[in-house]
């Protein structure tokens, strides 16, 4: 008895909430909507009472029975552009009332959740009329595909001793996509003033090397500020060590526990170095006004509409599945010598594929000389990272950035460290 009475009360307490909102939405005269605040209430707790007396049948007459309401409804509506809303709502309500049964947080969730998409219909419209683009559309579209098709169907076995897993090659590339369709979202929901800083931490999660040279570029053709350019540079290097974590998630979970507090710690004193540089970039004076530029492009790029590159995905995914092969190849071959060469040499080009190459063959307690592969491959990534600042902006350029990447990288490799 005292279970049923607390599944009634909450059943009764779901449909009042539900029917709290559609009796504010339903109008007045004969054009109102079907159901109000009593009848949501009363189908959902007719819900539980069929559920209580443990006939499925029952359960199954009260869905025709709504159903049925809901045909003679719609068969006497008098308005011209008629919605199903209102129906659907009321059947899933009679539904929770079910679920109050069988449990209780569950069928509170739902209840919320429906109530919560039933609020914000203007909002919602709104969304996705006016402000998704098409092309973002159809860029979810395919995101949702990889990830809840593709995904699922790959093979989850390594066709070459540990490696070519073609599940944990298309949740990679998986996730690649995730984090720019976020990144691209989250500019278009912030101003032109942290666009320079929000867009070199999205092409850091392409390649920060490559974003890190092409702001030094900028500088060198006299475009922009150093500062600020460096500033932009040090701040793609959070998306290099977030990007770390989930290239680990990916290829070897394991690694999470020794990775997470050196690399979230070499984040955030990326971030705030970066953007210490950048809030503190020249306002006035020649660099000033190029660096003003260069915000006001860095806005103007936020009206582009595809959310990724799914080819710079795949490049990226591809160049982290070859070089994890050809460091294991170069191990077979030549011994625990062959593969430090191969991921050292990964790591001037690629930080990421050169650790992936070092989380995969296994878990860090089973292979703890892994750990100092890692620590090298880090800190080479940080000189050849300077060294391309340095050719492709100048002195000035690498004098701003330099400090900034040894900083976060000492700390990262410090803590690695510290951890094992």
């Amino acid at each position: 008895m005292a279970h049923a009475a607390q599944a009634l009360a909450a059943a009764l307490g779901c449909g009042l909430l539900t029917g709290i909102e559609r009796e504010r939405n339903k109008g007045r005269g004969p054009s109102r909507a079907l159901a109000g605040l009593r009848s949501f209430s009363l189908a959902c707790v007719m819900g539980a009472v069929a559920m209580l007396t443990g006939e499925s049948t029952l359960v199954a007459v009260g869905v025709i029975f709504l159903a049925a309401l809901c045909v003679v409804a719609r068969a006497r509506e008098r308005t011209e552009d008629p919605g199903v809303t209102t129906e659907i709502a009321l059947v899933l309500t009679y539904l929770i009332g079910v679920l109050c049964i069988l449990s209780l947080p569950l069928a509170a969730a739902v209840a919320v959740g429906q109530t919560g998409i039933l609020f914000a219909r203007e909002r919602l419209h709104a969304f996705a009329n006016n402000w998704l683009r098409p092309a973002e559309v159809r860029d979810g579209i395919l995101l949702a595909a990889l990830a809840l098709i593709a995904l699922p169907l790959m093979p989850d076995r390594p066709f070459w001793g540990q490696m070519l897993n073609p599940h944990l090659i298309t949740q990679l590339l998986t996730l690649l996509l995730f984090i720019q369709a976020l990144a691209h979202l989250s500019r278009r929901l912030l101003d032109a003033r942290q666009a320079v800083a929000l867009s070199a931490i999205a092409s850091g999660f392409v390649s920060s090397t490559a974003t890190v040279a092409s702001m030094g570029i900028a500088v060198r053709e006299g475009r922009s500020d150093a500062r600020l350019m460096a500033g932009a540079g040090l701040l793609s290097c959070v998306a290099t060590l977030l990007q770390v974590l989930l290239v680990a998630l990916a290829v070897q979970p394991a690694w999470l526990r020794l990775l997470i507090l050196p690399a979230l710690a070499g984040a955030v004193v990326a971030l705030a170095w970066g953007w210490w540089l950048v809030r503190g970039a020249p306002t006035d004076g020649p660099d000033a006004a190029a660096a003003t530029s260069d915000r006001e492009a860095a806005a103007a790029a936020l009206d582009a509409d595809r959310m990724f590159s799914l080819r710079d995905a795949a490049l990226v995914a591809g160049l982290l599945t070859g070089v994890q092969a050809l460091v294991y190849g170069l191990g077979l071959w030549l011994g625990q010598g062959g593969a430090l060469a191969g991921i050292l040499l990964a790591a001037l080009v690629d930080l990421h594929s050169s650790l992936a190459a070092v989380f995969a063959p296994a878990p860090p307690d089973a292979a703890g000389k892994a750990l100092g592969a890692a620590m090298l491959a880090i800190t080479v990534h940080a000189f050849s990272k300077s060294a391309t600042a340095g050719f492709a902006g100048g002195w000035r350029y690498l004098a701003w950035l330099a400090p900034g990447v040894f900083g976060h990288t000492a700390v990262a490799v410090a803590l690695l460290a510290l951890s094992f």
